[in-house]
């Protein structure tokens, strides 16, 4: 009987990623997708807490046969408000930001270069001859934009994009990691992003200002109607406090839409001291965040994987035979020096070289018997230069080897 076949796996299965999906991987949240509750609360409570005191006001204003039709506007608007802060929250925090898909191999090998330098001509067969380039050059709006190789996902990223280390994935046109709503901010989500702080920004003046309004409404004076009216004075206080932070947010992501600029991008690479390849104008931008259509997942989640995909996936990458942050030796980068043995290369040998040696020695001793017969001190030169040229390296012991102590007598 022919052993069961597994069942075959979707993508968000064995995505790599630290992302956390639901409904079958139609949601896609961050790792930390926990805080999406103390963001609720922060938003919801004070919200509802002033719903149910626009509530007793009219139901005080009906029992007083007074007239609370003015009130009933300012309870519609506090609750679209709320429901659409919570939504854009919601949008934020459960779509791909814009995940750049992995790569399951590196990139073929007519992209790489050849090598053919003296750091790689004393490792010998150790190292691979081929090495891919750190960064590449590309074009953009006539400009050129350096786009970096990705180790984990083993891809160049495209420009704009950056690698988000809690997430553990690339993400096109990378703003930041929020930890507010558990989820990278990229290129699909930015635009729900701004409509979250702005919505809470005018969330938050609103129950400011209404809440001044309750207390100046009061027939008695500031003091004694606010220790009459103690929530009130609670909303004052926490919605002032949530406006400087939420309210700076507002004004800072206005001024990035206005000069096409991320977050990233402001703090990594400050345009202000060179040009902004991106930058189109205030209106354009402005038009590329709000009105411009968003590019769909460049990942299908939800799509069967092949078995050696997953096999390849579940599996960590190990040697792919280029150099990079995390191969077993980097000559260039100076990492981790491990032969294929496991040996540690000696520290000795490490960026050593022997020019500098030579050169430091001959004018150290120059420099202690300049006072000394000038016969002795070139025979005496001449002994140190034919000590350090005969230095041997064995590697296959993993050990540095140095020339037998000669015995020389010099004779005058």
């Amino acid at each position: 009987m022919d052993p069961e076949k597994p069942e075959p796996k979707r993508l968000y299965q064995v995505w790599r990623g630290r992302n956390i999906f639901c409904l079958g991987g139609r949601l896609i949240f961050g790792p930390d997708a926990a805080s999406l509750y103390l963001s609720t609360i922060l938003i919801a409570g004070p919200a509802i807490a002033f719903c149910l005191k626009i509530a007793l006001i009219i139901k005080h204003g009906l029992r007083e046969s007074e007239s609370a039709a003015s009130w009933y506007p300012v309870l519609v608007v506090a609750m679209v408000l709320t429901i659409l802060d919570i939504l854009f929250l919601f949008l934020t925090s459960s779509r791909d930001p814009g995940i750049v898909p992995r790569n399951t191999k590196p990139p073929e090998w007519d992209e790489t270069i050849e090598l053919d330098t003296p750091s790689m001509e004393w490792v010998n067969d150790r190292t691979p001859h081929l090495k891919l380039p750190r960064t590449k050059d590309v074009d953009v709006n006539g400009h050129i934009v350096k786009v970096k190789y990705c180790d984990t996902c083993m891809l160049y990223r495209p420009p704009r994009s950056s690698h988000c280390s809690i997430c553990n994935n690339c993400v096109q046109k990378f703003d930041h990691h929020c930890p507010w709503v558990g989820q990278c901010i990229g290129i699909r989500n930015y635009r729900f992003f701004y409509m979250f702080i702005s919505t809470s920004t005018l969330l938050c003046v609103y129950i400011f200002v209404i809440s001044w309004y309750n207390i100046f409404h009061r027939k008695s004076t500031v003091l004694k109607a606010m220790a009459s009216d103690y929530l009130s004075v609670i909303l004052i206080v926490y919605c002032f406090i949530t406006f400087w932070f939420v309210g700076g947010l507002s004004v800072f992501h206005f001024y990035l839409i206005s000069t096409n600029q991320t977050t990233y991008e402001n703090f990594r690479y400050r345009y202000d001291k060179k040009v902004n390849p991106y930058n189109r104008g205030m209106l354009n931008n402005f038009k590329e965040v709000f009105l411009s259509r968003i590019p769909p997942s460049m990942n299908d989640f939800r799509a069967i994987v092949d078995e050696d995909e997953v096999m390849v996936m579940e599996l960590e990458p190990t040697n792919h035979n280029f150099t990079s942050s995390k191969e077993k030796i980097d000559i260039e980068m100076g990492t981790n020096f491990v032969d294929s043995n496991g040996l540690i290369l000696p520290d000795i040998l490490r960026n050593l070289n022997y020019d500098d040696i030579e050169d430091n020695i001959k004018d150290k001793e120059v420099c202690e018997r300049s006072d000394s017969d000038p016969i002795i001190v070139h025979i005496e030169q001449d002994i140190i230069k034919e000590s350090t040229s005969s230095l041997t390296i064995d590697f296959k012991a993993g050990e540095v080897s140095k020339p037998e102590n000669r015995e020389s007598s010099v004779q005058t």
